[in-house]
């Protein structure tokens, strides 16, 4: 019986050696038809699929304006921590106080790219960006702050 198995495991696994050497060999003797790209050299006109999810970011517009509540819903959805949103007090013209963020840290090495934070963000305050090489040397440069200095949230966002 144990070597009826062994001798049937290494058939099967010739097998699959010699179907997946047949595609490599028709390649082999039509080199017109490969499809494979040539990454690093067509940086120019690659693009990525709509659906792709590259990193988190959060947009601003001219006047360094975000949409960003501060409400941690993102934080909150993120399975893993990556996101980590650092409010203050804001005095408001009329004398009143506001929540409002102060920083927005984004951790990508911890990101799984699971979208769940831009699907949490009631004022679609962050979305997913079509980046895609994220190679470091230092993990310390994967730590994103995403709204900008200075800036402050757009007027009628709440």
């Amino acid at each position: 019986m144990f070597l009826k198995d062994y001798f049937t495991t290494i058939f099967k696994s010739t097998k699959s050696l010699l179907t997946g050497m047949k595609l490599t060999g028709y390649y082999f003797t039509h080199p017109k038809e490969i499809k494979t790209e040539q990454y690093p050299d067509n940086r120019a006109t690659l693009t990525m699929f709509d659906r792709f999810k590259g990193e988190v970011v959060m947009p601003h517009d001219e006047k360094n304006e975000h949409r960003c509540t501060g409400c941690q819903a993102c934080e909150i959805a993120c399975p893993n921590g990556t996101i980590k949103i650092i409010t203050k007090q804001e005095l408001q013209p009329d004398g009143k106080k506001k929540k409002a963020i102060d920083t927005f840290v984004y951790h990508l090495e911890l990101c799984t790219m699971c979208n769940m934070c831009v699907v949490a963000c009631p004022s679609d305050a962050i979305k997913m960006a079509q980046t895609f090489e994220h190679s470091v040397y230092d993990k310390k440069s994967l730590k994103k702050v995403l709204n900008k200095p200075g800036s402050k949230i757009m007027e009628g966002v709440e």
